[in-house]
């Protein structure tokens, strides 16, 4: 896995700043007043770092952004980073400024004079957020580690135990990112399995279920998924009994599509090979769990991913044919590039009959329909709970995770009946996302708040994002944390 940096918090000291090595990072509010850090960074520069402040360039300045002062004269440091932010900041312009520093430090050592900042948790979390590079198949790769950042703080006790859950969450959030990242032919259902596995070397209790369990408790529309690749099919499940012990835990499902070519109904050749992002789901999911288990949540919950390979074959699942899933409903198959469906309802299906959970949540990179929508900015939020729904909606807004709340209603589920079963599992393009919703909302028992993640536009994108570069994003791992949190710690 990536390793996060390693992210020390010391009190304010002023003594050695002139043999500090690397880069130090001042935080200015706009009326430009240093506080005692600066301060004696600027006397080391000779009144350089004065001057800066009172300039028109600074003036300009935006919250949360940076600007690099190179080679300063007096001081060991290859460069003093000025971060104009205020000292409470919204959380918003925190983790652009974390970011913006992030990008400036490199591989280099940090030291961040935060002071009295009362968002330094933040800004320093915003740095080992954005400080990830996944470059595990290059043969160039960097040799030298990537050095650390430390912390310097009014309140290191108070900002040290504010800072540990937000770097757990960045542990989930990097091992999102390296399993979205990795190849196919290194990530297959296997391989995926067995990285799932090592979950229990931290607390979390691991199952992995094969074909033959599959075929025994009837995930028929699953394993119909799969059936065309050498690559065995596989549901994991993965419990995190952090809670009162026996309460009912919340569930999520994970779409593990660990590559995606269509099947029969094949996709075309242009982007195909972006289709090793097609296991988001069970990624974030699987980042969840680590963080979870890392900072010690008080909750039950329980994480369940079903692994297929979509691929044509002699024995691919053909346009036309009719599966039955485990809850007994019989589907035809319009077109077999509609597959993250089939793996979900099995799983969603499995996860009620056995857990009975007090809500589920299942996360997918579904629908090209939901970028079309809403491009790369937000996940679509499909749900037959208002409050469940809120809930989400409010923590997401909160952790920057952009998501939108799309509609369900008997409309979209009158575009999936089927003539020669109970339901078909697409609908055509009108309302692609929703008819998709409305297939897995076929699974869900009455009772059961749930609620539906279509990522397919911010698990992996074109350009950078604030605290990602490009490719994967590891989003909704910071959100279903903080969700979680909220909602099952009490």
């Amino acid at each position: 896995m990536t390793t996060p940096i390693k992210v020390n918090v010391t009190a304010i000291q002023t003594d050695g700043l002139s043999e500090t090595k690397g880069r130090i990072a001042l935080v200015v509010g706009a009326d430009g007043k240093l506080d005692p850090v600066a301060k004696a960074v600027n006397r080391a520069m000779k009144g350089a770092l004065a001057r800066f402040v009172v300039s028109e360039n600074f003036a300009k300045m935006k919250p949360g952004q940076v600007v690099t002062l190179a080679w300063p004269a007096g001081l060991a440091a290859e460069a003093v980073d000025v971060l104009r932010l205020e000292r409470r900041p919204t959380a918003e312009e925190a983790r652009k400024g974390g970011a913006a520093l992030a990008k400036a430090k490199g591989r280099a050592a940090m030291l961040l004079a935060a002071g009295g900042n009362a968002r330094a948790d933040e800004i320093a979390a915003a740095i080992a957020l954005r400080a990830y590079e996944f470059d595990d198949h290059k043969s160039d790769r960097a040799k030298d580690v990537a050095l650390g950042l430390t912390v310097m703080v009014a309140k290191p006790e108070a900002i040290t135990a504010d800072l540990a859950p937000r770097l757990a969450v960045v542990e989930g959030v990097f091992w999102t990112r390296d399993l979205v990242s990795e190849p196919a032919n290194v990530l297959t259902t296997t391989e995926f399995a067995n990285r799932l596995s090592g979950l229990s070397d931290i607390g979390v209790t691991v199952e992995v279920l094969d074909d033959a369990a599959l075929e025994k408790l009837g995930m028929g529309a699953l394993l119909a998924v799969g059936q065309g690749s050498v690559s065995p099919s596989k549901v994991v499940v993965m419990q995190w009994n952090g809670g009162e012990k026996g309460a009912a835990p919340l569930a999520l499902i994970g779409k593990g599509v660990v590559f995606d070519t269509g099947g029969i109904s094949l996709k075309p050749a242009a982007g195909m090979e972006e289709m090793t992002m097609d296991m988001g789901g069970a990624g974030t999911v699987a980042g969840v769990m680590k963080a979870l288990a890392l900072r010690k949540a008080k909750a039950n919950v329980v994480g369940l991913v079903g692994l297929v390979e979509n691929m044509p074959s002699g024995n691919a699942t053909r346009p036309g044919d009719v599966v039955r899933s485990m809850k007994g409903d019989t589907i035809e198959v319009i077109n077999t590039d509609a597959e993250g469906r089939l793996v979900l309802a099995d799983v969603m299906w499995y996860a009620q009959e056995r857990f009975s959970p007090v809500g589920m949540i299942d996360l997918a990179t579904l629908t090209g329909a939901i970028i079309i929508g809403l491009g790369h900015d937000k996940a679509g939020v499909f749900a037959n709970d208002d409050a469940f729904a809120r809930g989400f909606l409010k923590v997401a807004e909160a952790e920057g995770e952009g998501a939108w709340r799309m509609p369900l209603g008997s409309y979209y589920h009158d575009l999936i009946k089927s003539r020669i079963a109970d339901v078909k599992n697409t609908g055509g393009r009108p309302g692609g996302s929703a008819t998709a919703a409305a297939f897995l909302e076929r699974f869900v028992k009455p009772g059961c708040p749930w609620m539906h993640l279509d990522i397919a536009g911010v698990c992996s994108t074109p350009g950078e994002t604030t605290l990602a570069p490009r490719g994967a994003t590891g989003w909704g791992v910071r959100a279903l944390d903080r969700f979680i949190a909220e909602t099952q710690e009490g």
